[in-house]
């Protein structure tokens, strides 16, 4: 797959081998001339990055790096990189990196020119209204993981430290401009977040397509992702440097934040609650939720979880043989099988409850759980109860 490929949706999008390369020529034709170039602090030192620091230099384009967030990034993050963006006036920003870097580059990208509190801009009615369009600044995502999608998407998950909770900030041009899918700079990754982000990206695309709303563009692209992810995430975890599984992977990632307009559901609403209370992997965590989640969801989905066990070719098409997947690819990744295998507990079951009810993501269930049943299927995944 040595030959770039071109799309434009749901924005501009380039495939294939070295594509990073061209950043400095995108960034010319966005008129990007200064740029925040935000990177996970944990390949801020690797020479792939220092080499995209370097073509934009080179090409005379002003930058800085900015990677002081966490795993799990919080409003205090985007504050200092806003702090950065404004002092030292770019117009630009180039997100570089997982999941974590591609939302703090885009919640800074809409926050370098408001005056609203980032908070104002949550993912509530129409609370996007309140920016000032032109106030947000473009953005050139490169992805280094296949995970969240989050390249190709309209908002940014944060977490609200003094609440305890994620929130989703939306403004439709935090969309990023162009997207350059490079593979080559996903061959770093080590074999555990492969896992790890190949199966939120998993679980990005089985619950768009078990969402009970009516989206057939979007069902349709989270059942040829989850295909791709079938067939390629086992080979990307065995053989990293397989750059075919890789790309695949890089596009069935950003297939699942397409399809997930359809809605999301239970899973990523306690991964949510997790992730703010424990500062958890967000991907680790919806991969052991997830047979739970799906059994919990058995009344709703069955016949669609059958349809989709015959869609991907398993030997039996049936719930129980697309949960048996599941199981299955789980194991053959490593991913633990319980809650309590990642040092979590039941102390804080309620509150979990409490907290995954009212996440966004929750609205999207097939079914609409209760606080208690929310805080049931947690225990059912600490204790590993099928």
């Amino acid at each position: 797959m040595s030959n770039f490929t071109h799309w434009n949706y749901p924005t501009s999008i380039t495939v294939g081998e070295g594509c990073a390369n061209s950043l400095d020529k995108e960034c010319h034709q966005i008129g990007i001339k200064s740029a925040l170039i935000v990177v996970d602090s944990g390949i801020v030192s690797l020479p792939s990055t220092q080499a995209i620091v370097s073509r934009c230099q080179e090409s005379h384009i002003r930058c800085s790096v900015f990677s002081e967030f966490a795993g799990n990034p919080t409003g205090e993050d985007v504050a200092r990189g806003v702090s950065q963006f404004q002092k030292e006036q770019f117009d630009g920003v180039i997100a570089l990196g997982g999941g974590s870097s591609l939302d703090v580059a885009k919640a800074i990208a809409l926050m370098a020119g408001q005056q609203h509190s980032l908070w104002a801009f949550e993912d509530i009615g129409d609370n996007w209204t309140k920016a000032d369009s032109d106030g947000v600044a473009p953005v050139i995502a490169i992805p280094t993981t296949a995970g969240t999608g989050s390249e190709v998407g309209r908002a940014s998950v944060i977490t609200d430290t003094q609440e305890r909770v994620k929130r989703i900030i939306f403004h439709p041009k935090m969309l990023p401009e162009k997207v350059l899918l490079d593979p080559l700079l996903t061959l770093g990754l080590p074999a555990n977040l492969t896992a790890a982000t190949g199966m939120d990206a998993l679980s990005h695309n089985l619950e768009a397509y078990c969402s009970s709303s009516y989206h057939p563009m979007a069902e349709g692209i989270a059942v040829q992702a989850i295909q791709l992810i079938k067939e390629n995430l086992p080979l990307a975890y065995s053989d990293g440097n397989n750059i075919e599984a890789r790309t695949h992977m890089l596009v069935a990632s950003m297939m699942g934040a397409t399809a997930f307009q359809k809605g999301l559901g239970a899973m990523h609403a306690l991964a949510h609650s997790l992730g703010a209370l424990f500062n958890k992997h967000h991907g680790l965590l919806n991969a052991i939720l997830m047979p739970y989640v799906l059994v919990a969801n058995r009344e709703a989905i069955d016949s669609k979880m059958t349809n989709l066990a015959r869609m991907l070719g398993l030997n039996e098409h049936s719930f129980d043989s697309l949960l048996q997947w599941v199981l299955e690819i789980r194991r053959t990744l490593n991913i633990p099988h319980t809650l309590s295998d990642i040092d979590l507990n039941g102390n804080q079951a309620d509150l979990i409850g409490t907290m995954s009810v009212i996440d966004p993501s929750a609205s999207g269930n097939p079914i609409l759980f209760n606080a208690k049943q929310y805080s049931e299927i947690y225990i059912n995944a600490l204790e590993g109860k099928l």
